[in-house]
């Protein structure tokens, strides 16, 4: 589904992206998280697992004060779902990838300014059984000629999201013993190394920050936000043009808004060219 927006051009060259699964966007707004927002005058927000329909959203969800906002919806209520912020209205903006199983799940949200596409993506969790693993790789075969496409597109783009999958073992705390769940299997991190070294795409965050423990997801059991047993699963995956303009990266700690984290990176881009 593509939407018209009205074009407008930002005149800063700097562009703060930033990318959070809420896991409940009513319940990431009832522990400030728009109060937070407003603060960082971010350019592209883009939100995962959003867990609400149109009619759930009040009128600071839909559209924060100063920016446009869209979203792409699960079918299914209470699931799932992405979401998407930006101070400039985008030209246009895409729903779905092309694959009714995981477009139906609202997990692929695409907003293009001029020639540069951000794109909220949730990738499927396989840890609630075999069944939804199954279904996670299902989503990892259907995706990859999308990130072909993307990358032979000649568009510059930025994926924001949950991918869930830790991709080395500096990415999570506890690696000798997660080789055998989800988010850590050997196929999971073999096909992210293809989506960086055989697609071309660039993990940016790794490219700026390469100390271990910069985690940005944790277990809701056994203290480990406390003791930062932590997992990477956030991303911004981008094309290498846009990629090499990131100029700093942060993951914010200081509260919480959810079980992820909120990562952010700026980038020395002008929205809208």
């Amino acid at each position: 589904m593509v939407r018209g927006a009205r074009r407008c051009v930002e005149l800063s060259i700097r562009v703060r992206v930033i990318t959070l699964n809420v896991n409940g966007i009513r319940s990431a707004a009832r522990k400030g998280m728009y109060r937070w927002l407003a603060a960082q005058r971010a350019d592209v927000v883009c939100l995962q697992e959003i867990k609400a329909h149109e009619a759930d959203l009040d009128a600071t969800m839909r559209a924060p004060r100063g920016l446009s906002g869209y979203f792409s919806h699960a079918d299914k209520k209470g699931y799932a779902g992405v979401g998407l912020y930006s101070r400039v209205p985008a030209d246009s903006v895409r729903e779905g990838f092309g694959v009714r199983e995981f477009d139906d799940e609202g997990r692929y949200l695409e907003a293009r300014f001029g020639r540069l596409s951000v794109i909220s993506l949730y990738v499927p969790s396989g840890s609630s059984g075999p069944h939804r693993q199954e279904s996670k790789f299902r989503f990892l075969e259907a995706f990859l000629p999308k990130l072909r496409a993307l990358k032979r597109g000649g568009r510059e783009v930025i994926l924001c999201g949950d991918w869930n999958i830790a991709h080395k073992e500096i990415d999570l705390k506890n690696w000798r013993s997660n080789q055998k769940n989800s988010g850590f299997l050997p196929e999971e991190r073999a096909w992210l190394t293809r989506v960086f070294d055989e697609v071309g795409f660039v993990d940016v965050f790794r490219r700026l920050n390469q100390k271990p423990e910069q985690y940005t997801w944790w277990s809701n059991r056994g203290q480990a936000w406390a003791k930062n047993v932590g997992w990477r699963i956030d991303y911004q995956i981008a094309t290498p043009g846009v990629a090499k303009t990131a100029a700093r990266e942060s993951i914010f700690k200081r509260r919480r808004f959810s079980d992820h984290a909120p990562l952010i990176i700026d980038y020395e881009w002008r929205l809208g060219d």
